[in-house]
């Protein structure tokens, strides 16, 4: 089975088990900080790849870390998941249960790139745009990337708008090298 499908499919049965016993919010937070934990310490997913360290002793390392910091639902989660020998998709079922959660709760992932910071004018503008064309709830992640000059790029999804400089430069250096007497056939 695909890690995709198998962590999809473990983060469903654990959404569906949180709207039952109405604790989402709370399972949401427990599995954004599985995230975060997992991906600033690469030890840590390292041995839950491990096949050389036993289940019992992952178990024990897993709620020795989480045991006070999230909730006894999210806990017995990660010990059913250990005893069926699938830690290694901690991470990976954590993420698709953020994602699960987001598109339950209709909230749209944007991310918002720019040459250097924007005000509170122009995000909200933008803000403004992107809920008239698309969810009611929008999550905006801003980066900073000096590379483009200017402009901006929005990302919605698997959807991009680019308008920055450093696109229309590229489009007109590739307007300069076409040579206009050589036919292309």
């Amino acid at each position: 089975m695909k890690a995709t499908r198998l962590t999809s499919r473990y983060a469903k049965s654990l959404l569906t088990l949180v709207i039952e016993n109405n604790s989402l919010e709370e399972t949401l937070e427990d599995m954004k900080l599985i995230l975060d934990v997992c991906s600033e310490n690469r030890d840590l997913t390292l041995l839950l790849k491990s096949p050389v360290v036993k289940s019992d002793k992952k178990l024990s390392i897993l709620s020795d870390v989480f045991s006070k910091s999230i909730t006894e639902l999210t806990m017995t989660f990660i010990n059913i998941i250990t005893s069926k020998k699938r830690e290694k998709f901690l991470e990976g079922i954590a993420g698709s249960f953020v994602s699960l959660y987001k598109s339950h709760k209709n909230i749209e992932t944007v991310t918002l790139t720019t040459a250097c910071t924007i005000d509170e004018n122009t995000k909200s503008e933008i803000l403004k745009y992107i809920k008239k064309n698309g969810k009611s709830e929008v999550e905006l992640t801003e980066v900073i990337n000096e590379d483009i000059i200017g402009g901006l790029i929005i990302r919605i999804g698997d959807k991009q708008l680019d308008a920055s400089v450093s696109k229309n430069i590229k489009e007109l250096k590739k307007s300069f090298n076409k040579n206009l007497y050589i036919k292309d056939f």
